[in-house]
């Protein structure tokens, strides 16, 4: 499979300084998004830490036996062992952050989410913590791959608030997970099989609080996939995000 990918930020109309950050790794097939939160320019150290610590694990550290959370963990299956290691990495990137927050007090409750794609072979790879989101635009039709560690989102899965509602309220994204801040990681995990023509789209909340997914799949199928992270960015402007808005995209072809 060869792969493309391109990536696009802007601070936005509000914020001073930009909290996300991103890493494309075409060669080792790794991407990465964080979004930080922290006073003090903290959620900028914490987003760009997770991005390092978790692209330095993964490189670096390619025995398995080195990337397991769990010392009994005996499975021999490729991607039980894959989701394994971004765990790991995950969770090494939350310990890198906490040590940080030890040293420089100012740092205080600094954390971020993560969105990971690890590509291998012919398979994705996909760990996420937080709001930060991965989507799938395959055949025309767009798909997302994550779901928000959020109290709103809670409340959806629950049957007690709709969709809709949820974002509408101020609260929505008060999180319940994150690397760094929340400490322990437990990241959720996912395999696809990759075919011809899939686009991957990592994210932050400054894309999705304003764009609809009908909206996005609308530029995904008509953008050129060179010119699609801006267009997504700038369509968010246009939309009133008030965050800062980054946007990884990844695509397969044969």
């Amino acid at each position: 499979m060869e792969i493309e990918a391109y990536a696009h930020t802007d601070v936005g109309p509000v914020r001073e300084q930009n909290e996300d950050a991103f890493l494309v790794d075409i060669e080792n097939g790794i991407f990465i998004l964080a979004d930080g939160m922290g006073g003090h320019a903290a959620g900028e150290v914490a987003s760009l830490m997770a991005v390092h610590t978790i692209h330095t694990v993964l490189v670096g550290e390619r025995d398995p036996e080195e990337t397991r959370l769990v010392r009994d963990f005996d499975s021999t299956d490729t991607s039980d062992i894959l989701r394994e290691r971004l765990r790991y990495a995950m969770n090494q990137a939350s310990i890198a952050i906490r040590r940080e927050m030890q040293l420089r007090p100012e740092t205080a409750g600094m954390g971020t989410t993560v969105v990971v794609l690890l590509v291998e072979g012919n398979q994705a790879h996909l760990a996420h913590a937080g709001d930060s989101r991965a989507y799938l635009y395959r055949f025309g039709r767009l798909t997302r791959l994550t779901r928000d560690h959020t109290v709103v989102q809670q409340e959806i899965d629950a049957g007690r608030l709709t969709p809709e509602l949820a974002r509408l309220l101020p609260t929505k994204h008060i999180l319940t997970q994150s690397v760094g801040f929340h400490g322990p990681v437990e990241p959720d995990t996912a395999t696809r099989v990759l075919e011809p023509g899939d686009i991957f789209i990592l994210c932050s909340d400054g894309l999705t609080d304003p764009m609809t997914d009908e909206t996005m799949s609308r530029l995904i199928g008509t953008v050129p996939l060179d010119m699609l992270a801006q267009a997504l960015v700038e369509e968010a402007l246009k939309a009133g995000t008030e965050d800062n808005t980054s946007v990884v995209v990844v695509g397969v072809d044969t």
